[in-house]
């Protein structure tokens, strides 16, 4: 028996939650919807957290070319690398989440990655949000241009690289080794069990949502999964300007950053540093009609919980390079500097040293947090 869970209160008092089960399976997949992150993104993925675009609920899978949705799934999701991500919701009631829920997904998943073309994706995406466009390139922080995204997500269908996820209130023992003999398995396709528990007192409610399936085994499989590769073919195609300042930000980078992360033709620095989320303050365009640079102030206000004062001052330290003029709401947006504008006189050492600043910052604003809050950018 759950034991349950303790509130602390304003004023100390402890308040009791007790585990209960769920009105209706329509109400966890409607949280679902609202807040995606209850997918437990950082236990999948603790070196990468993984997040979630909501590309439709109840989703259509067709059995035959051009046919219409036989099936119809609970949620499909992407995250941040394109890897469609299928979810079935059930209730520890219904009897079927012991063994029948696996042929279903199965039935899913095998039929999703003929029949599903990228291009439905897409229509059902921009079917389900006002302004997907805004919506998509929030998602993606800068890290890649929306059609790279379009086009990274039919690669990872065509390679049967998916996931799939299980989630009820409870997982019974009998889903829970199924789920942990397909993860070991499948080395494309990623099989995981998530069980959402629901704690109610007073008024309040609490979901804890704990991830189940990762094998130690599976784990190291998966752990080979490539997000990090190299494309520096790609700077051949700048003009001699714009391909020298690339690879001197490049070399910078692998000196003063973790790693630096490839995605398709354009390049992310990445910073490790002990917080639930890396410090990525740029990604370097290195295709389009106008290679640039583009800053990601609003990552690091909702992930590194950079203060708006901090990121004005960054704005003065960007906007005194010659030729750089963002506007002041860049600090809450991922604008772009042209390339080429680093060219001018010492624009590009003092663009170094103005994102070389915020690495410091943004380890001062670990440093000083208290200890409980810390996680909370996971919210975010």
């Amino acid at each position: 028996m759950n034991p349950g869970i303790f509130l602390i209160q304003d004023n100390g008092e402890l308040i009791e939650m007790n585990e209960e089960k769920y009105e209706s399976e329509k109400l966890l997949q409607t949280w679902l919807s609202k807040y995606p992150a209850l997918l437990a993104g950082k236990q999948i993925d603790r070196s990468v957290p993984r997040r979630w675009l909501l590309i439709e609920r109840e989703c259509g899978v067709p059995s035959e070319e051009g046919g219409a949705g036989r099936w119809a799934i609970d949620h499909l999701f992407l995250d941040q690398d394109a890897i469609p991500t299928i979810v079935e919701v059930k209730r520890s009631t219904d009897t079927r989440i012991r063994r029948e829920v696996v042929g279903q997904m199965l039935d899913y998943a095998a039929n999703a990655v003929v029949y599903w073309p990228v291009s439905h994706m897409r229509e059902r995406f921009a079917a389900s949000c006002d302004d997907p466009d805004e919506k998509l390139t929030e998602f993606l922080e800068g890290d890649m241009e929306p059609e790279e995204f379009w086009q990274l997500a039919d690669r990872n269908l065509q390679d049967h690289k998916i996931r799939l996820l299980f989630v009820a209130d409870v997982i019974p023992t009998e889903l829970q080794r199924i789920v942990e003999f397909l993860n070991d398995q499948m080395d494309r396709t990623e099989v995981l069990a998530i069980e959402i528990k629901q704690f109610i007192g007073k008024e309040q409610t609490g979901l804890v949502p704990r991830v189940i399936g990762q094998t130690a085994e599976a784990q190291q499989k998966k752990s080979t999964r490539t997000r990090t590769t190299t494309n520096e073919g790609v700077l051949d195609e700048l003009s001699p300007e714009e391909e020298d300042l690339a690879r001197k930000i490049l070399d910078w980078s692998g000196n003063n950053f973790s790693v630096v992360n490839w995605k398709g033709a354009s390049f992310v620095p990445v910073l490790e540093y002990g917080s639930d989320f890396s410090h990525n303050p740029i990604t370097v365009y290195c295709r389009g009609k106008v290679p640039r640079v583009q800053i990601k102030f609003k990552r690091m206000k909702n992930r590194n919980r950079l203060s708006d004062e901090a990121r004005l001052e960054l704005l003065r330290r960007l906007n005194a390079i010659p030729g750089v003029n963002l506007p002041p709401d860049s600090i809450v947006r991922f604008p772009n500097i042209p390339l080429s504008t680093l060219a001018n006189g010492d624009a590009l050492e003092q663009f170094l040293k103005a994102i070389a600043w915020t690495i410091e910052e943004v380890k001062a604003v670990r440093q000083s947090a208290p200890t409980d809050v810390l996680s909370e950018s996971a919210k975010s």
